[in-house]
Protein backbone atom coordinates (compact mmCIF):
# COMPACT_ATOMS: atom_id res chain seq x y z
CA UNK A 1 0.00 0.00 0.00
CA UNK A 2 1.22 3.50 -0.69
CA UNK A 3 0.89 6.43 1.65
CA UNK A 4 0.99 10.17 0.98
CA UNK A 5 4.63 10.17 2.12
CA UNK A 6 5.66 7.30 -0.14
CA UNK A 7 3.82 8.80 -3.14
CA UNK A 8 6.05 11.88 -3.04
CA UNK A 9 9.14 9.73 -3.64
CA UNK A 10 7.74 7.93 -6.67
CA UNK A 11 8.78 8.90 -10.20
CA UNK A 12 5.51 9.86 -11.90
CA UNK A 13 5.11 10.02 -15.68
CA UNK A 14 2.44 10.80 -18.25
CA UNK A 15 1.84 8.75 -21.35
CA UNK A 16 3.93 9.67 -24.36
CA UNK A 17 0.57 9.92 -26.15
CA UNK A 18 -0.58 12.76 -23.89
CA UNK A 19 -0.96 15.97 -25.82
CA UNK A 20 -1.45 19.50 -24.61
CA UNK A 21 -5.14 18.93 -23.91
CA UNK A 22 -5.62 21.14 -20.89
CA UNK A 23 -4.19 18.72 -18.38
CA UNK A 24 -6.75 15.93 -18.77
CA UNK A 25 -4.23 13.17 -18.14
CA UNK A 26 -3.39 10.49 -15.69
CA UNK A 27 0.07 9.76 -14.43
CA UNK A 28 1.51 6.40 -13.42
CA UNK A 29 4.48 5.66 -11.21
CA UNK A 30 7.14 3.09 -11.94
CA UNK A 31 9.30 1.30 -9.43
CA UNK A 32 6.80 -0.89 -7.60
CA UNK A 33 7.12 -4.33 -9.23
CA UNK A 34 3.67 -5.70 -8.36
CA UNK A 35 1.70 -2.45 -8.26
CA UNK A 36 0.84 0.46 -10.55
CA UNK A 37 -0.10 3.68 -8.76
CA UNK A 38 -2.27 6.04 -10.84
CA UNK A 39 -3.20 9.67 -10.14
CA UNK A 40 -4.83 12.67 -11.80
CA UNK A 41 -2.12 14.94 -13.20
CA UNK A 42 -4.20 18.01 -12.31
CA UNK A 43 -4.28 16.98 -8.62
CA UNK A 44 -0.91 15.43 -7.76
CA UNK A 45 -1.58 15.66 -4.03
CA UNK A 46 -5.03 14.13 -4.33
CA UNK A 47 -5.99 10.48 -4.11
CA UNK A 48 -3.96 7.75 -5.76
CA UNK A 49 -5.46 4.53 -7.06
CA UNK A 50 -3.21 1.48 -6.84
CA UNK A 51 -3.78 -1.46 -9.17
CA UNK A 52 -2.09 -4.83 -9.47
CA UNK A 53 0.54 -4.31 -12.20
CA UNK A 54 -0.72 -7.20 -14.34
CA UNK A 55 -4.31 -5.92 -14.20
CA UNK A 56 -3.25 -2.41 -15.21
CA UNK A 57 -1.12 -3.80 -18.06
CA UNK A 58 -4.16 -5.77 -19.29
CA UNK A 59 -6.27 -2.60 -19.14
CA UNK A 60 -3.70 -0.63 -21.16
CA UNK A 61 -3.50 -3.45 -23.72
CA UNK A 62 -7.29 -3.37 -24.02
CA UNK A 63 -7.29 0.39 -24.57
CA UNK A 64 -4.63 0.06 -27.27
CA UNK A 65 -6.62 -2.71 -28.94
CA UNK A 66 -9.81 -0.61 -28.98
CA UNK A 67 -11.68 -2.92 -26.63
CA UNK A 68 -13.52 0.00 -25.05
CA UNK A 69 -14.56 1.76 -28.24
CA UNK A 70 -13.86 5.34 -29.18
CA UNK A 71 -13.72 7.80 -26.33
Amino acid sequence: MTTADSRSTLAWRKSSYSADNGGNCIEVADGLPALTPVRDSKDPHGPTLVFPALAFAAFVAGVKAGAFGAV
